[in-house]
């Protein structure tokens, strides 16, 4: 698993809130670095992937981020051994790129926005992370020249 690098090609991503009975899902690229709330997967096992496989189908991204908990100390715990298997998962299922974020207080942020589909609204904190944490790119084109600027 990688971390995020600039390009500039518009590129986008999938990002995972992994829960044992849910999993929230969002969306963005790299051109708006939004991140969007989806929906959430209430689905366990193949019907999870299944799902999943419908969404990278229909979105076709560069790379799925995945949120990864941890106690408050930084320690890990056994849902961040789930959260890193199901990005393993991900990747050997889907053959993508597969970014962990550290989604400590991500459902709480989501609570204080007033989310109404918290899972969704948790995965796209996940993503903006992500986005936040890539460095800003210079513009690989220029306007073209107005007449008044064109040589003669």
């Amino acid at each position: 698993m990688t971390g995020p690098t600039p390009s500039s090609a518009v590129r986008t991503f999938l990002a995972f809130d992994y829960g044992l009975k849910r999993v929230g899902v969002a969306t963005g690229n790299s051109f708006t670095c939004q991140a969007q709330p989806l929906q959430t997967i209430a689905a366990e096992g193949d019907a999870r992937f299944a799902r999943i496989g419908q969404l990278v189908s229909e979105w076709q991204p560069a790379a799925l981020v995945v949120g990864v908990p941890y106690h408050p100390d930084g320690a890990e715990h056994e849902n961040t051994l789930r959260a890193r298997k199901f990005g393993r998962q991900l990747s050997g299922r889907f053959h993508l790129p597969v970014h962990e974020v550290d989604e400590r207080y991500s459902t709480t942020e989501a609570k204080s926005f007033g989310a109404r589909d918290l899972d969704a609204a948790s995965a796209a904190i996940l993503l903006q992370q992500f986005f936040d944490a890539i460095p800003v790119a210079t513009p690989v084109a220029t306007p073209a020249a107005t007449p008044s600027e064109r040589p003669e």
